[in-house]
């Protein structure tokens, strides 16, 4: 590994963009001796982004601030801030904390995070914050590192945060770190939904049955929506991970049926879970099923379902820094 360069910027700073992730496909194909689960699955960055402002400190030692924006900020959305810590237990300090080690950095860093992904919903907010800062740390800590040799750092913190390094939607095997790009997918217009309950991705994966026969779906969805054929796509979209998600956490059941009732296309759950999600034609076709589930009260006049976003697929999902 390179070495630190003597001169360290002490109070450069970098605000960088995080995107979420959505999983058009999630096939589950075998377990693992290891623990973890082969999977196969397209996935794509979604305009819904946290942004983090990274400064390096002459002290050592990561400090990290949380704090709350977009839907998440409101009163009702409060119960999707799930559980941030501040310490070891996030994937931001334990990102900075690895590179330092490895890159024998003395120096500390600032980060302010503020969070619009809402946590604990498969959308990837975690794993893009830690690519993040990874890269952000790499360049106000001046290390001549290259992205493949960050991804490698965070593949050993989670499986999702070396699909943050590089551009465009790309298909995700292994346990998450093989990756290969795939070209053409359109910018279409989504709705993403958050209901008020979270699941353990532990358990979700615990009770999931593996199938090997889904295996190639990925690239079948891929070449099928470059082309714009949506009724293909609509039958490949499937999530192997939906059917425990349903068992335990009923809200995930009630709400891809409410997808469905608003007109939603081949509404899917994302990840682990619990957040779902369904594509639209068109951004005005969104916008209308998004108003339908907003609309939606529990007998208190809550909100149904909490967190409601309208965002577009991204045609990159690499973090880019700008300096402040």
């Amino acid at each position: 590994m390179p070495a630190r360069p003597a001169a360290v910027a002490a109070r450069e700073s970098l605000t960088i963009r995080a995107p979420a992730k959505l999983n058009l496909s999630l096939a589950v194909l075998a377990r693992r001796p290891d623990g973890y689960h082969d999977i196969e699955s397209l996935m794509v960055p979604a305009s819904l982004c946290d942004t983090l402002v990274v400064r390096a400190t002459e002290s050592p030692g990561i400090v990290l601030r949380v704090r709350y924006a977009g839907a998440i900020a409101t009163a009702d959305g409060s119960v999707l801030t799930g559980d941030v810590p501040t310490d070891g237990r996030n994937l931001v300090v334990r990102a900075a904390e690895a590179l330092a080690a490895a890159a024998c950095v003395t120096q500390g860093l600032e980060i302010d995070l503020t969070k619009e992904i809402p946590a604990g919903s498969g959308l990837g907010g975690g794993s893009s914050d830690a690519a993040a800062v990874l890269m952000a740390a790499a360049r106000v800590w001046e290390l001549d590192w290259s992205h493949e040799q960050l991804a490698a750092i965070g593949g050993r913190i989670g499986s999702d945060i070396p699909w943050f390094f590089a551009s465009g939607p790309a298909i995700a095997s292994g346990r998450g770190e093989r990756l290969e790009p795939v070209a053409d997918i359109p910018p279409l217009p989504a709705v993403i939904v958050r209901p008020a309950a979270g699941l353990s991705t532990a358990a979700v994966y615990g009770q999931c049955t593996p199938d090997p026969a889904r295996r190639g779906d990925a690239a079948r969805l891929a070449t099928a929506l470059a082309r714009g054929d949506t009724r293909t796509a609509a039958g490949l979209m499937h999530n192997q991970l939906e059917p425990p998600a349903r068992a335990l956490c009923p809200d995930v059941d009630r709400l891809l049926e409410t997808l469905a009732q608003a007109g939603a296309l081949a509404p899917r759950m994302t990840g682990s879970g619990s957040a779902c999600f369904a594509l639209a034609r068109t951004a005005t076709e969104a916008r209308g099923i998004a108003a339908r589930l907003e609309a939606q009260r529990q007998p208190d006049g809550s909100r149904r379902w909490p967190g409601v976003f309208v965002v577009r697929l991204a045609t990159t999902r690499r973090p880019v820094a700008t300096a402040t």
